[in-house]
Order: structure tokens, then C-alpha cells, then sequence
């Protein structure tokens, strides 16, 4: 089972959970075993999971489901429907350098050794889909080692809207301009500076990667394919 496959089955899983009425996911070692994988497959897909607020993880008592509710409950769609994408790349660009020059000055190695995985399975993701699931994996480690949980609750929030069922046919789109060389140049400044402990590089490489995106978008939103309705 590839990392897409494993981080769908944990969904299905979470699911049952849900219907069944029980709220503590299964143990690592028993979902190594029921699906056959390693503990570091299993980690990676639980920080995907966390990452979009499926789940949270409480040190010496387990792995939840859900998430500790900072904010009162919103209408992720009603908000996904009342804003655009350059409002939404332009609220990541004011929060995110900031998470990650904080997540610098907290960084560790197996910070560092997580996000050069998920930013690898990025690069080698066979679809958008893929390219997606660990991008966002990426970004949302940064929010969590940044250790502010109101900012993490925020990046959970945007990742929502993105994942909104009304934004899936745009994602797609730009998600096939975004799986290129550059964005994942962008990815290993990021990293270097982290790994270097340099938290106003790391937040200029955020910040640097974050403008790219904005101009994707700009010029996606420009772009006579989807004013004219070709190429839907």
C-alpha cells in the first residue's frame, strides 16, 4: 500500500470510529499491523491526518479523534464560498514566514528529518492528489512545531477551506502548475534554513515561497482558459 492508499485507509478507519462512537484511535502497533506498514509510514500518515485536524495526539494517552476546539464550530463551506483564492494565499502569506521562523528557533532534528520526508514524497507524488496530501503535510508541520496553538488552529482552518468540495476542480488546476522544479527549490530553502537555524532566512524563504503561489494563482485567475470556460 503506497502513503496515499495508507493516509485513505486511516480516513475509512476514523470514520468507523465516528459511527461506532468511539473517540481513541488504535495504537501505532496495531495499525502497523492491520495494515501491514511500518511505524514510520504509520507516523507520516497520522502527521497528515493531524495536520487537517482529523486527529490529536496526547502524549502517554494516545492518538484522538478530532481536535481540541480553540475557536467555536464554523461553516467551512459558507466561508469556502465567501472567499477567493488570492484572499486565501494572501491570509497564508501574513501567517505562515512568521510560523516558520518560529518553528526555527524550536527546530530539531526530527523536525528536520520529517519535513525532508514529506517535502520528498511531494516531489515523487505520481498525481495532484499526492503532490497535495504532503505539501500540505509540509506546511502544516511548520504551523505545529511552531508551538502556537491559536496559529495552528488558523492553518487548520485554511486547510479546511481548501478542501472544501467547491475548491477540488481549482486545486487540481493549479496544483498541476505547482508540481514543478521551482516549488520544490522553494521547499529545500526552506529546510536548509530551518536545518541552519536561521529563523529570518527560513521566514524569507517562506515568505518568498508563498509570493510564487501568489503569482500562480494571479496569473491563473488571468488566465483565458478560465475566463473563456476552455479546457473545463
Amino acid at each position: 500500500m503506497d502513503d496515499v492508499g495508507l493516509v485513505a485507509e486511516l480516513r475509512r478507519l476514523i470514520e468507523e470510529c465516528e459511527e461506532a462512537g468511539e473517540w481513541k484511535l488504535l495504537p501505532e502497533r496495531a495499525l502497523m499491523q492491520r495494515f501491514n506498514a511500518g511505524r514510520r509510514a504509520i507516523r507520516d500518515a497520522l502527521d497528515v491526518l493531524e495536520g487537517e485536524g482529523l486527529i490529536y495526539r496526547h502524549q502517554g494517552k494516545g492518538t484522538f479523534i478530532g481536535g481540541p476546539a480553540l475557536l467555536p464550530s464554523l461553516n467551512i463551506q459558507d466561508i469556502a464560498r465567501q472567499t477567493n483564492p488570492l484572499e486565501l494565499i494572501e491570509l497564508r502569506i501574513e501567517i505562515e514566514p512568521a510560523l516558520a521562523r518560529m518553528a526555527t528557533s524550536r527546530a530539531t532534528p526530527a523536525l528536520i528529518g520529517q519535513l525532508e520526508r514529506f517535502a520528498l514524497k511531494a516531489e515523487q507524488a505520481r498525481d495532484v492528489a499526492g503532490w497535495e496530501q504532503w505539501d500540505s503535510a509540509f506546511h502544516s508541520k511548520i504551523a505545529e512545531a511552531a508551538g502556537n496553538q491559536l496559529f495552528l488552529t488558523v492553518m487548520r482552518m485554511i486547510d479546511d477551506i481548501r478542501q472544501a468540495d467547491i475548491w477540488r476542480d481549482f486545486r487540481h488546476r493549479l496544483g498541476n502548475e505547482d508540481r514543478n522544479g521551482k516549488s520544490i527549490a522553494e521547499h529545500a530553502a526552506i529546510i536548509d534554513a530551518i536545518r541552519s537555524l536561521q529563523p529570518q532566512m527560513a521566514e524569507q524563504a517562506m515568505r518568498d515561497h508563498l509570493l510564487s503561489l501568489r503569482r500562480k494563482v494571479e496569473d491563473y485567475m488571468q488566465s483565458p482558459a478560465r475566463i473563456t470556460g476552455r479546457g473545463q
